[in-house]
């Protein structure tokens, strides 16, 4: 009984900030690296959000997209570390994981932010509905599309796994 169209589109909807992310930690693993600090960057860019809404629920729902910039701000910052410093990926994104969960405890002072804090329109567009499916899929049924075609049609796609299958290839082919 568990297993019906209506429970399958659930199940698939709240994986759906999952799969975004695996898709992310997908091209760092095929550079031959790690980023631990994934979770933290998604619970401290949620956690300011979620905060600005609070404060001001009147805000336009489309700020959400800065959410996005600041997420890409934060796993750049970690990529700057690792490029430019030499430090080893695990070691930069276990310091910045816990650096991010620090600012959390630090925004929040160790409490809690609910739900029914924060506007019923913020709230609501990840679960709009766009024929049939909720917004939120569909975003991740489109990154899916978008980065299995950049991945094996694109030269960045190549540089991708030329940089993880032989770095000292990739480095005589130009490929940093």
């Amino acid at each position: 009984a568990f297993v019906v169209p209506s429970n399958l589109l659930a199940v698939f909807n709240d994986t759906s900030p999952l799969i975004l992310l695996a898709i992310g930690q997908m091209i760092v693993i095929l550079t031959k690296c790690i980023d631990l600090s994934v979770a933290a960057n998604l619970a401290l860019t949620g956690m300011v959000v979620s905060l600005i809404n609070i404060a001001a629920p009147g805000l336009p729902v489309i700020f959400i997209v800065l959410a996005m910039g600041f997420g890409t701000l934060l796993g750049m910052f970690n990529g700057i570390l690792v490029w430019k410093l030499a430090i080893p990926p695990i070691v930069v994104t276990l310091g910045t994981m816990t650096i991010f969960r620090g600012i959390i405890f630090l925004l929040t002072e160790g409490k809690w932010v609910n739900s029914h804090e924060m506007s019923d329109s913020f709230k609501s567009v990840p679960r709009a509905d766009f024929l049939g499916l909720p917004i939120l899929s569909w975003i991740a049924i489109a990154t899916v599309i978008l980065f299995t075609i950049v991945m094996t049609r694109t030269s960045l796609g190549r540089a991708f796994y030329a940089a993880g299958g032989n770095p000292h290839a990739a480095t005589y082919a130009g490929i940093n």
